[in-house]
């Protein structure tokens, strides 16, 4: 397992010790599209990284074709913003945690947004509106806690555990109602490829995760819809199935008794397929309906993960955000080995990435499969062959279960 560092010890991503899991050959093109979706959102971050905020204009002139340095953070090629931070501090805790713990999770965005922790320079930069409200809302009600436990340090309020958590009605979610920009979708990867093997409880944990930094049905649906498409990428689902207006028809029982917003709706039922995209407006600016739409409709648009990616970046404006949501889908959808090579060569923090991604993989196993095989196991324990003696004839063996 990653041992992911503390804030204080000021480490950078590339600095960071990993190591590799298992891997099973049969479930090596599984992990090869859960690779490609958490290597394809940075990928896609790093590319817009350097021209965020130019226009559709500028682009038209000057398209982006390759990683570069410069733009407004003054990046070196192949460095990504707070899109992958925020994704990496996610999945952090699902690996640390072994599985979903809100608080943990918020924990970490404000180590990223106060410390730097798991930033490609060491400081945060680039955080939406919405999402430093949430995380100052959360500090204030750490604050809070801190006194009423009379405790000096944060360390002993960012370590208290879920149960407790959970016990003292700390509310985890500290977002204001009208947070209706794409922070939360761009770094939602991690929920799905960790449990996409229970696709129902991926799409609500999506939403779950959505709502503590961005909370009202807009964005936590937008989240789970996306959540659910990568799930159907993992299981190989083509791609006129997943952009399909049945996908959500056929794939109702994985969203439980709460329907989609409208919306959200209206995207899945197609409001992303336009041809002449920008002119059409497509728009790759911060609302969560206008990102998820440009992501989708590069994804639909393009022939290969490179061509979608680069119309992504070219729209302009949001460009690392809109290229990083079509990364978590492309990448899973095309896999990790049909992403260009010298951008996963050249992606800052590559191999730290990718361990992740396959520890995502093999914990997420452990978290799901492994508890299903005991009970199995626990069930053929029940089940004994008692020889029933019958006089002049052969034993007949027959089953019978014991009841606890």
């Amino acid at each position: 397992m990653i041992k992911f560092p503390l804030p204080h010890e000021k480490k950078l991503p590339h600095d960071i010790s990993i190591s590799r899991p298992p891997v099973n050959s049969e479930n090596s093109l599984i992990v090869d599209r859960i690779s490609g979706s958490l290597i394809g959102l940075a990928i896609g971050d790093a590319l817009g990284a350097c021209v965020e905020f130019r226009s559709n204009e500028y682009l038209n002139l000057n398209p982006v074709e390759d990683f570069m340095s410069g733009g407004m953070w003054e990046l070196t090629a192949g460095q990504w913003t707070d899109d992958t931070s925020m994704a990496l501090c996610l999945a952090s805790s699902l690996l640390t945690n072994h599985g979903f713990n809100p608080y943990d999770q918020m924990v970490r965005y404000k180590w990223w947004y106060k410390y730097g922790y798991l930033s490609s320079t060491g400081k945060s930069f680039g955080i939406g509106n919405a999402t430093r409200q949430a995380l100052e809302e959360f500090q204030r009600r750490q604050n809070q806690l801190k006194k009423k436990l009379n405790v000096k340090h944060e360390r002993e309020v960012d370590t208290l555990s879920q149960d407790y958590i959970e016990q003292i009605n700390f509310d985890v979610n500290c977002s204001e109602r009208d947070a209706f920009g794409n922070g939360a979708l761009m770094r939602i990867a991690p929920i799905p490829l960790f449990f996409y093997r229970e696709p129902s409880l991926a799409i609500e944990l999506a939403g779950r995760s959505a709502r503590l930094t961005h909370d009202n049905d807009l964005n936590v649906d937008a989240c789970r819809y996306f959540s659910a498409l990568i799930v159907g990428a993992i299981a190989g689902l083509s791609k006129d199935n997943l952009l399909s207006k049945r996908f959500y028809d056929i794939h109702r029982h994985w969203f439980g008794t709460k329907a989609l917003h409208n919306d959200i709706i209206n995207i899945l039922s197609g409001s992303f397929k336009r041809s002449n995209g920008y002119k059409d407006g497509i728009r790759g600016h911060g609302h969560v309906v206008a990102s998820l739409e440009a992501a989708l409709w590069a994804f639909w648009k393009g022939k290969s993960f490179k061509e979608g990616v680069l119309l992504a970046v070219n729209l302009g404006d949001d460009t690392d955000t809109t290229a990083a949501i079509y990364g978590q889908l492309a990448g899973a959808y095309y896999t990790y080995q049909n992403i260009p090579r010298q951008w996963t060569q050249q992606l800052y923090a590559n191999s730290l990435i990718m361990s992740i991604s396959q520890w995502l993989h093999f914990s997420g196993y452990r978290q799901i499969e492994q508890p299903k095989q005991k009970d199995k196991d626990k069930d053929k324990d029940k089940h004994i062959i008692i020889p029933i003696i019958i006089p002049t004839q052969k034993p007949i063996y027959i089953q019978r279960t014991l009841v606890n």
